[in-house]
């Protein structure tokens, strides 16, 4: 069953630390990307969850945001990180000997606002960590779930197309015959015009050779099989995305031999007609994990 790649989830849970909030947002994209926005709290995590995001999906460009609220009314108590600040002062120490002037006294403020030198003693406490792995599961779960209800939206609006595709496919075979007859009915006309003695075997001959330039049924017949293969490809259960933007092309390369062989105003047309079909098809694949 086919995905979309679009998709949003949001999720909160809250407990002593806080209220954590986690919201996901998916676009289409070739491959699978993802972003984070974490509070320094959960950045230890990151990692861990990028390998969750590989497992559950496969492509799409999908934006990671959590936020933690402290909780009313709690107090938190600020610790010193003196071997942070110990090689921040090393790094100091080093540059200024480079500089030609030296550096100027570091202000008290400025030292503190360095990520990792000022930290709350609970940062990363385990509760808070382990609250967080379910909240992004449960997220995540909630994004594929929504992706699933796309991609069945996706599937019809496909298969709708894939009926007037296969349509125009028939009324074009059902022409054939007609077409072929109007060739040679043309071809007898003009000869009369001539009022030659004509070799008639040659004539045969020219004639097959003219009718086989024009003969579509190859492309019919591929048009048909791409069709069949789109909707085996939208039954199964692996991502499709890929396969289904190759089998557009296909279709595309089809239609633009029939409408290059075509020799009949309602053939061109129904290739035109194809061709419009094929760039809605073309356009929904896009969105297909």
């Amino acid at each position: 069953m086919i995905a979309s790649m679009t998709g949003f989830a949001r999720r909160e849970a809250s407990g002593a630390w806080g209220t954590l909030i986690c919201e996901l947002r998916s676009v289409n994209h070739r491959f699978l990307e993802t972003g984070f926005r974490l509070p320094d709290d959960l950045r230890s995590l990151e990692h861990e969850f990028r390998q969750g995001f590989i497992r559950e999906l496969k492509r799409g460009k999908v934006d990671c945001t959590l936020t933690l609220r402290a909780a009313a009314g709690a107090e938190s108590t600020l610790e010193l990180d003196r071997a942070a600040l110990e090689r921040l002062l090393v790094r100091v120490r080093e540059i200024s000997t480079d500089l030609p002037q030296g550096i100027s006294a570091l202000s008290p403020l400025e030292v503190l606002r360095w990520p990792g030198v000022l930290r709350d003693v609970d940062t990363g406490s385990e509760e808070l960590l382990t609250a967080a792995r379910a909240l992004l599961a449960a997220t995540l779960s909630e994004l594929s779930a929504a992706r699933s209800r796309e991609g069945l939206r996706l599937r019809d609006l496909l298969e709708q197309r894939c009926v007037a595709l296969r349509n125009l496919v028939g009324q074009v075979q059902a022409r054939l015959p007609e077409v072929q007859a109007r060739v040679r009915a043309r071809l007898d006309e003009r000869l009369a015009e001539l009022n030659a003695n004509i070799d008639r075997d040659r004539l045969e001959q020219e004639l097959a050779l003219l009718l086989q330039r024009l003969d579509v049924d190859e492309e019919l017949d591929r048009l048909v099989a791409h069709i069949e293969e789109i909707r085996r490809v939208m039954s199964g259960n692996e991502p499709a995305g890929r396969r289904l933007d190759f089998l557009m092309q296909e279709l595309n390369r089809e239609a633009n031999t029939l409408s290059s062989k075509s020799q009949d105003l309602e053939t061109t047309r129904a290739a035109v007609d194809m061709k419009v079909l094929i760039e809605q098809l073309r356009e929904q694949v896009q969105n297909v994990e």
